[in-house]
């Protein structure tokens, strides 16, 4: 019994109740895939034939109206004969190889109370390559190891990482309290594909919410550094003036690039004159007028990352235009 996946060459062996996306990392098949849970949608693949079995999942993940057009997630799709699958939006689809390197921690800073910031430098394993908007598994010690997006950009030598410490989380409580300058830790990626579209030359409208300005600050860097000059709009929420950090890098980019925008948006204290107030995607949805050409990026809680997507298809923005990043809770 296998998969055939279009424009693979080989057929990949699966057995009988296998997912999809399971059988592709077995067989060491480049994949898109997150959470492996049915909650992220990463895994989207359309269904061409065969016998399988779908296990539960969200519906922010997969919606009913792409469930219609055979769209399944390869996380939660069992697999029960012969089956073929197509890779959603192949031509935009971008493999980088997938490395297990070792590295340390070069430097550590507190960007905010609760929010820490890490560089590592690669030893061996490397080099690591990767898109703009990407993430990795990091393990710091056995058992305590989670996903990071990648805060730098990919001409950088050093790998960057903003962690947000979350109360009961095991990994982050260690990365917050326990981890020091020369630990070693375990890379492995790169991941995800709300990486930047370097083919696209329209507008880029970005919406980050809290730590998920890692990964949108890294493709915001690349744009600008790669001489972008249609507009680049970003909106960055968070709770109060506490919680943000890296405005000054804002500010910067902002002087230097004329087409470059950004807007601080808090959600829980009315803060310096010229602050936004209210919830991220409603600023959004105040001033965005349409959506013909853009591109968006997305990261953040959940709830952020689906309101403002809403935002967007309601503006008539296509999936193809809108990559995001939901940041699940995680040990």
């Amino acid at each position: 019994m296998h998969i055939t996946l279009e424009g693979h060459p080989d057929p990949v062996p699966v057995e009988a109740g296998d997912t999809i996306l399971a059988s592709m990392i077995r067989a060491g098949v480049p994949f898109p895939f997150s959470c492996q849970a049915g909650n992220c949608g990463t895994c989207k693949c359309e269904l061409l034939s065969g016998d399988v079995l779908e296990l539960e999942y969200s519906e922010h993940a997969l919606s009913r109206e792409e469930r219609a057009r055979n769209i399944i997630l390869a996380c939660r799709t069992q697999v029960w004969d012969d089956t073929a699958v197509r890779r959603i939006d192949a031509e935009d689809l971008v493999l980088h190889p997938s490395r297990v390197m070792r590295c340390r921690v070069a430097v550590l800073e507190q960007l905010t109370h609760d929010i820490r910031g890490l560089s590592l430098e690669i030893e061996s394993g490397g080099p690591f390559v990767f898109s703009a908007g990407q993430y990795a598994q990091l393990e710091f010690a056995t058992g305590l190891s989670r996903h990071y997006s990648m805060a730098g950009t990919p001409d950088e030598a050093a790998l960057t990482f903003h962690i947000r410490h979350m109360p009961g989380g095991r990994t982050s409580s260690y990365v917050a309290a326990q981890l020091k300058v020369g630990d070693p830790v375990k890379v492995s990626g790169p991941l995800g594909v709300a990486y930047l579209r370097e083919a696209h030359t329209g507008p880029v409208l970005l919406v980050a919410g809290g730590s998920g300005l890692a990964p949108i600050q890294s493709i915001l860097r690349t744009l600008l550094a790669r001489g972008a000059t249609s507009p680049v709009t970003l909106y960055f929420g968070v709770r109060s003036e506490r919680d943000l950090y890296h405005e000054g890098l804002l500010k910067e980019l902002a002087a230097r690039h004329a087409n470059f925008h950004y807007h601080v948006v808090l959600s829980e204290q009315k803060g310096e004159r010229g602050r936004r107030y209210g919830l991220v995607h409603e600023s959004v949805a105040a001033d965005l007028a349409g959506t013909e050409g853009l591109m968006a990026y997305l990261a953040g809680p959940p709830v952020m990352v689906e309101a403002s997507t809403a935002v967007l298809q309601a503006k008539g923005a296509q999936p193809r235009q809108v990559h995001a990043d939901a940041f699940y809770n995680q040990d």
